[in-house]
């Protein structure tokens, strides 16, 4: 069952939804809970935030999704397994997200943790998100929705960025254009400019690389606080091999993962390189690349203001090198200021692109994502009576009429 219960296409009030977001990004390092109440006003939707949380994955979980993710090869067997151990993580996850709405919660939207997103000569020919939402449903009792990337990849879009319908929302251009950052694994950007379509893309790594690297060298899975790469300076001829990536210099729409960014892509950057690299100064110049490549494409859409969310912004060397290279011309600020928690903003979107599916309106934005049209999100797991339908007589025989 795709979209929501209503057919109408719009919805003009209603009762308030409690809606449990949960998200798991490029980096796969846990799940990030949150849970809203969704009222419409109007025109205006309203958005009470009602907690989020974090739960990390553990140790043994991290290990095995990047042990299937690209470019390793895996079996239908491991994909099974894996499916069915995250959809327990996420069916925990999301009785967390309900008791955060108070013990009740009308439907809560799984992202699922991404293992494969396919893209062919520029274009997205389909995505897997992994994460059993039955198991989800069965935990909590009210309908999951899941699979929200490809009803867009359907119609011809990335199925990537989806969090620019949520920037559009939350941005008001005002005289200039305005950016939304996000720095998860991979950095995506959602700019709103005066009488012009929203637009938005993923620019390239943010934490993708940069964690690689950390596990790679330090043993650890990030490098917390970018401490290393603070103490280490960036390496040109890395850097200028780096940037060279084909990537950055497509046009929009486009959208990326680790299909590209990995820690084989970082080994034959080095390797090229012909010289050892200190790991300090690996990471400094991983550093430097997403800022740079950040900073660019703000600069490419003349921003004068950059809203950031995500891990990325708990990097203190990643955020004031952000914020040197915008100097004078954007400000750099978190969507705290904006009362959404900076970790927890992608699971808010989610949580909103439930509400607009279960009224029937689309989620995602054909100007970002390239489709054809613009797709309600999603598929819908039901558990019970799907949507507060009353409860039939259980049949025991069935005619066939002729």
């Amino acid at each position: 069952m795709s979209g929501g219960p209503s057919s109408t296409g719009s919805v003009k009030g209603g009762p308030s939804l409690r809606i449990v977001g949960l998200m798991s990004g490029t980096s796969y390092d846990g799940v990030d809970v949150a849970a809203g109440e969704f009222t419409l006003d109007g025109d205006t939707l309203r958005l009470r935030p009602l907690g989020h949380r974090e739960l990390a994955y553990p140790d043994d979980l991290r290990e095995r999704i990047g042990a299937l993710l690209p470019p390793a090869a895996t079996t239908i067997e491991a994909v099974c397994r894996l499916d069915n151990r995250l959809g327990e993580v996420f069916a925990e996850a999301a009785a967390v997200g309900v008791e955060l709405a108070g013990g009740a919660a009308d439907a809560v939207v799984s992202h699922g943790q991404t293992v494969f997103h396919w893209v062919d000569g520029g274009r997205v020919r389909g995505t897997l998100q992994l994460g059993a939402p039955a198991r989800v449903a069965a935990r909590v009792g009210v309908p999951v929705l899941h699979d929200l990337r490809s009803a867009d990849v359907a119609a011809g879009g990335q199925g990537a960025p989806l969090v620019p319908a949520f920037d559009a929302l939350l941005l008001d251009a005002g005289a200039s254009p305005r950016a939304a950052l996000n720095l998860g694994g991979i950095a995506n950007l959602t700019v709103v400019a005066p009488g012009a379509p929203v637009l938005g893309y993923d620019v390239g790594p943010a934490n993708a690389l940069l964690d690689a690297a950390a596990r790679r060298f330090l043993g650890r899975p990030c490098d917390v606080d970018g401490a290393r790469a603070a103490a280490g300076r960036v390496h040109g001829a890395l850097l200028s091999r780096l940037l060279a990536e084909p990537y950055y210099a497509a046009p929009p729409p486009k959208s990326t993962g680790k299909e590209l960014f990995h820690g084989g892509y970082l080994d034959a950057a080095l390797a090229a390189v012909g010289e050892p690299v200190a790991a300090d100064d690996v990471l400094a110049t991983l550093t430097e690349l997403t800022a740079r490549t950040v900073a660019d494409a703000c600069d490419r859409h003349r921003v004068t203001e950059v809203v950031a969310a995500g891990g990325g912004v708990r990097n203190p060397t990643l955020r004031a090198r952000l914020a040197a290279l915008g100097a004078g011309r954007w400000r750099l600020r978190t969507t705290d200021e904006l009362g959404v928690p900076a970790q927890a903003k992608e699971a808010y979107a989610f949580a909103l692109l439930g509400w607009l599916s279960w009224h029937g309106l689309p989620g995602a934005v054909p100007s970002v994502t390239g489709a054809t049209r613009a797709a309600v999100l999603g598929s819908w797991t039901p558990a019970g009576p799907p949507f507060g339908a009353p409860t039939p007589v259980s049949p025991r025989r069935l005619v066939v009429a002729s």
